[in-house]
């Protein structure tokens, strides 16, 4: 069956489910460098990203990419119940993706529950002595119901609900070694009169790794480029884009079951001696793959009913079969299911803890999956596990001696070593040059769990010429400055960018001890700067030294022309455009007509920009205010530019995008413009050509 996306059909649903459903909810984690959605109603993913990407990402990483990784997903929880075989599902394969009261939506929102937001961080506006990680999500919701809450429409197919109350907890950190990864904690509750025997839990979901700023395609074409595998020994189902965009993806997307913890056992293959002999059975955990709707009865089939999905529950695939593991590797339209139990029964009124993550990762060769390729998906899979784990290092459960490392007599998970404060940062972007400066608070940092002030120095990275309208996967070191008189590091101290004295800018309380300058840049090409601070590690705990948050100090540069001052009947400076001529396009361009760019300089702070035909006829009219431009006029910046809040530009430029005030694209010939400083009302004139 196609699966069909059409923008009109889907909103058009939208709008009924939002109307129907007056409490769902969405929120997008964004704490750290991936972009996830979560509802209410207990889907996760945007569906609507693949015609929307100008929107809320869905589960995309690098966050601002537009490499995304999710359809949609959404929990199962399967049992039996007086005899019968019960399986409630947040999401099935579905062509539109969510829509109230639809077959395998069986979830909505608990009444009066919107998503609440809580951090650890101080500044944070949603900071909260409860929460757990850089930005909690937290939100309730139920499949009691069978018809959708406030009206008469049914939910499909929903006519033996388990009546699970289901609280979800997501977390997500912005630390540079864990900024990948969202962990669900789904505490359920049985609050039926029933008990649920042989219960199996599983995260349905639709991994594809796409570029929706590249992809061109759509439908089913668009879904069928992917493959996939399963890594047992990190309990992990993951996908990649075999051929749907080549060299703008290059990236993985997984999910990864954690552990249940139900009566005081931590249920996970990792801990079955310890399970088995509290007289429970051997904890399983199992991956399935199957065709997108192919209800076939293959075991690459889709399940139909409870009784079938039940089925994928309990038993997986076998990836040490080589048929199946080739299968998977050929490109196709297919949907996961992540499973684990048994829990041999849950009672009315007893909770368990279900806890799953999904997780993001650069793909190291390029169209290519093999253990080299996925070594930064198993290391970021393994750094999930830690932070779940916790104290629990011989994962069974128990505090044991040593491993308090919160001194508190409680095993705690979901915990972090911490690297220093990220510096505060000021970038200055100049022609052909910027300058970064930042303070010094991040010297004074105390790790939580070692007690001691471990600050070690401070890095510097900057992205290629040319990656903006690709994939900015990886960026360059280009300078590191660390203390001297150990093993860590340059040895080279602070004293090449150490200010004389600090210094402060108008409107700005932060004092600036160090400044670095880079030159020959080159004018109208977007850099990425990060500029971060580690630690000297902890041998005690194994860890080599740790990094401060990337996405907290992610800067989009573009060096360029100052502000033009006009004076007298002239300006300082010819303004002028570039590339003049302008040739079939730019190296800088996008991939569509949408996204060109030229660029207007030596402008005045304050200007109107007018185009002009040879004949006289207004093309576009541009508006420039070097205090608040952020290059939103225009599409190009929408796409490879990240947010605005990451933007710096010198002041003195502007881009245009080619398109007239109807949004059409000119065509190749003599154009001419002016300038109109609005402060001294001079104007300045000029002329540029365009070649296509």
């Amino acid at each position: 069956m196609k699966r069909l996306i059409i923008c009109t059909f889907y909103f058009s649903f939208f709008a009924i489910q939002l109307f129907a459903q007056q409490s769902f909810d969405r929120e997008t984690v964004s704490a750290g460098n991936i972009g996830f959605s979560v509802t209410n109603v207990g889907t996760i993913g945007r569906p609507d990203v693949v015609n929307n990407p100008e929107g809320e990402p869905s589960m995309e990483y690098p966050i601002n990419s537009g490499i995304e990784h999710l359809f949609e997903g959404g929990i199962w929880i399967g049992a039996k119940v007086n005899g019968q075989t019960a399986v409630s599902t947040g999401s099935i394969d579905a062509p539109s993706g969510y829509v109230a009261g639809a077959s395998g939506f069986e979830f909505t929102a608990a009444a009066g529950s919107n998503i609440q937001q809580r951090s650890t961080l101080p500044y944070s506006d949603f900071f909260s002595v409860n929460a757990v990680s850089h930005q909690d999500l937290v939100m309730d919701f139920t499949d009691s119901n069978t018809v959708v809450p406030g009206t008469s429409i049914p939910i499909v197919d929903h006519a033996l609900p388990l009546k699970a109350a289901v609280h979800l907890e997501t977390y997500a950190y912005n630390y540079s070694y864990a900024d990948y990864f969202v962990i669900l904690n789904y505490t359920i509750t049985n609050q039926s009169t029933n008990v649920w025997d042989s219960v199996w839990l599983g995260m349905w979901t639709d991994l594809v790794v796409r570029n929706v700023n590249v992809a061109t395609d759509n439908g089913t074409a668009f879904y069928s480029h992917g493959a996939g595998g399963y890594i047992d020994s990190l309990s992990a189902l993951y996908a990649w884009d075999v051929n749907g965009d080549p060299g703008y993806t290059d990236s993985y997307g997984a999910s990864q079951f954690l552990g249940i913890l139900w009566r005081e056992q931590f249920i996970h293959p990792a801990n079955a001696a310890n399970v088995i002999a509290a007289g429970f059975p051997s904890p399983k955990v199992n991956g399935n793959f199957w065709n997108f709707k192919q209800f076939d009865g293959s075991q690459f089939g889709s399940p139909a009913d409870d009784v079938q999905r039940y089925e994928k529950l309990k038993q997986g695939l076998d990836f040490t079969d080589p048929d199946i593991a080739n299968q998977l590797m050929n490109p196709s339209n297919r949907v996961q299911l992540l499973s684990a139990g048994p829990l041999v029964s849950v009672n009315p009124g007893e909770s368990f803890q279900y806890v799953v993550a999904m997780v993001c990762a650069h793909q190291l060769t390029s169209g290519i999956d093999d253990d080299v390729s996925r070594q930064e998906l198993y290391n970021h899979l393994g750094w999930t596990k830690t932070t779940f784990l916790g104290e629990d290092k011989n994962e069974n459960g128990l505090l044991d001696q040593g491993e308090d490392l919160i001194p508190n007599g409680e095993l705690d998970r979901f915990i972090l070593p911490e690297p220093p404060a990220s510096p505060k940062v000021k970038v200055i972007a100049e022609s052909n040059k910027v300058t970064i400066y930042w303070d010094n608070a991040a010297e004074n940092s105390i790790d939580p769990i070692s007690r001691l002030k471990d600050f070690e120095g401070y890095r510097i990275y900057r992205s290629n010429i040319g990656d903006d309208v690709k994939n900015i996967s990886t960026l360059n070191l280009i300078a590191q400055w660390d203390k001297p008189g150990n093993a860590i590091g340059y040895n080279n101290g602070f004293d090449p960018v150490l200010l004389p004295a600090p210094v402060q800018f108008e409107g700005d309380t932060t004092h600036y001890y160090y400044k670095f300058e880079l030159n020959n840049l080159l004018n109208g090409w977007q850099y990425v700067f990060v500029i971060t601070s580690f630690d000297e590690g902890n041998t005690a705990l194994g860890l080599g030294p740790l990094e401060s948050s990337f996405t907290a100090n992610t800067f989009r540069v573009w060096a360029g022309a100052a502000v033009n001052y006009f004076t007298g009947s002239n300006p300082s400076t010819k303004v002028g455009v570039y590339p003049n001529p302008y040739r079939i396009s730019a190296a800088w361009d996008g991939s569509t007509s949408q996204t060109k760019k030229i660029y207007f300089y030596n402008l005045p702070s304050l200007c109107d920009i007018t185009i002009y035909t040879l004949a006289g006829d207004v093309v576009q009219v541009l508006h420039h205010d070097a205090g608040t431009y952020t290059g939103d006029d225009i599409q190009w910046y929408g796409n490879y530019a990240g947010s605005t809040n990451q933007r710096v530009f010198s002041g003195g430029e502007h881009a245009w995008d080619l398109l007239s005030e109807s949004k059409q694209s000119v065509t190749q010939g003599i154009y001419l413009f002016s300038v109109k400083d609005l402060n001294s009302g001079n104007i300045e004139e000029g002329q540029f050509v365009l070649l296509k």
